[in-house]
């Protein structure tokens, strides 16, 4: 048993004054267990399906929405549009976080899964530009708002949930399938847009062909949103450990707001921090590598959306080995080590991808893509064991949406802009690396979390065998402290 999960168990062991017993170890069910994980990581796959889409037509969506622009002017309002979903995503966190800790991690999933849907299937039914003038880009934005406010409660109510149903010395291998869910989604979108853009001509892109992508995700919305309404509530909501917790749940959302602030900015500030690494990564390999390619390189898109495919199909083989890892060698390192190649590697990255060829710029995506893997493996494990049962959802949405909405879904926003300021192609490696600082800084704050029972929640174990191991394991590591700290 590692030292900090000892240290940990000897914690609670001190505070019951006993070693655990059978009610004190919650057993999670595997058939509940499997269907918690794909609900949460099929909400993922959707909206980044989404996100994939959305990125990969970028150029196109601003000649439909935008066509009196130049075309820097509209790749720039395109990606304007794209931002403009994660400013309100703060508010989305607001209002569901603190929802889905007094009414359940179930029923606020549900929902944000309906919106999603909505939100991405009414872009492909927007007329053009052309057709009702400035009402476009307007209705272009309320529906890319709609994405946002629904994904402030997702990923932080996704994690959360899958967090809280997982046994602890699994919850990095498990979590982990939330963002092969999130990368598999990309993968899907981009894969569709490029048979699309190989399929079809520019004009029949500008005219209709944009809108497939989008239209798919009204059927997707009804299989996650059924999926949804059958999971049962997580153990850990279900049974809070104190009634300290339980007149938490109870508050006002304003009272669970401060009470997060003033008691939990610690772990809020880290939360943050490991989000900053996580989305500045994630959102320059995805929402803005290939058009640093086509525009910024003079690729053709055919060859530029094929390569980050590439990378997404790497980090879907990639991740749910390194959340294994990180149960066994712990979530710190993993960070830690990911960081610092990130300072190191950024740079060579894009002189590779700027190379003329075929596997100099497979290289630079790959080593970028590798990267990205090392931050979005341990984050959904991670994040929600910095704050306890009661605060959890709120603390998430709070927390994670405001880095994403400040520091990710900018991100390609800011590094075009500076390119066109600066002419300095590799403004996108600066960038990463310093990301790469901040992360480190954070994870030097960052508590271990591997195989540790979540703040507010019983132990969780996949069996009877490994709660009896436990029980065991819990009595011999009493007898030990007692006789250490009250020898005879």
């Amino acid at each position: 048993m590692p030292r900090h999960v000892r240290e940990e168990l000897a914690r609670r062991l001190r505070r019951t004054k006993r070693g655990f017993r059978e009610e004190d170890v919650q057993v999670v069910e595997g058939p509940l267990l499997k269907r918690a994980v794909s609900a949460s990581a099929l909400g993922n796959c959707m909206e980044w399906f989404d996100f994939g889409v959305y990125s990969y037509l970028a150029a196109t969506i601003g000649k439909v929405f935008f066509p009196g622009a130049s075309p820097g002017a509209q790749l720039i309002s395109s990606f304007a549009t794209f931002a403009a979903a994660f400013v309100v995503r703060p508010l989305g966190g607001l209002v569901f976080g603190p929802l889905g800790d007094r009414i359940g991690r179930q029923k606020v999933l549900a929902t944000t899964m309906i919106m999603m849907a909505v939100g991405t299937f009414a872009i492909g039914l927007i007329p053009s530009y052309a057709t009702i003038g400035i009402a476009a880009p307007i209705l272009l934005l309320l529906a890319r708002m709609v994405q946002g406010f629904s994904t402030g409660g997702e990923y932080g109510g996704a994690t959360t949930f899958v967090a809280e149903y997982s046994p602890d010395r699994r919850r990095g291998f498990l979590s982990s399938w939330l963002d092969f869910g999130t990368f598999t989604g990309y993968a899907l979108g981009s894969a569709l847009v490029t048979v699309l853009n190989l399929a079809l001509t520019e004009a029949q892109m500008l005219s209709w062909g944009w809108r497939l992508p989008f239209l798919i995700a009204g059927p997707l919305g009804i299989i996650g949103l059924y999926m949804r309404t059958k999971l049962e509530e997580s153990p850990a909501f279900q049974q809070q450990l104190d009634e300290h917790e339980k007149s938490l749940a109870q508050d006002s959302a304003g009272s669970e707001f401060k009470t997060i602030v003033r008691d939990h900015w610690r772990p809020l500030l880290v939360c943050m921090g490991l989000v900053l690494l996580y989305n500045v990564t994630n959102y320059m390999v995805t929402g803005y590598l290939v058009t640093y390619q086509t525009e910024t390189l003079d690729r053709s898109s055919g060859f530029a959306d094929l390569l980050v495919l590439i990378g997404m199909l790497w980090i879907v083989l990639l991740i749910t080995f390194l959340g294994r890892l990180s149960d066994h060698v712990g979530r710190r390192p993993l960070y830690a080590v990911g960081a610092v190649a990130m300072i190191v590697l950024a740079l060579p990255s894009f002189l590779l991808l700027r190379q003329d060829g075929t596997w100099a710029p497979i290289a630079g995506v790959l080593i970028l893509s590798t990267l990205l893997a090392c931050f979005a493996a341990p984050s959904a494990a991670t994040l929600p064991a910095l704050f306890p049962t009661a605060v959890r959802y709120a603390a998430m949405g709070i927390g994670f949406n405001i880095a994403v909405a400040a520091f990710g879904g900018t991100t390609p926003l800011v590094t075009e802009a500076l390119v066109n300021v600066t002419g300095n192609t590799l403004m996108p490696a600066y960038y990463l690396m310093a990301a790469g600082v901040i992360g480190l800084i954070t994870v030097k704050f960052l508590p271990e979390s591997a195989q540790v029972p979540l703040h507010g929640s019983q132990p969780m174990v996949g069996s009877r065998q490994e709660q009896r191991e436990l029980i065991t394991s819990s009595q011999d590591l009493y007898r030990f402290s007692q006789e250490r700290y009250w020898p005879r």
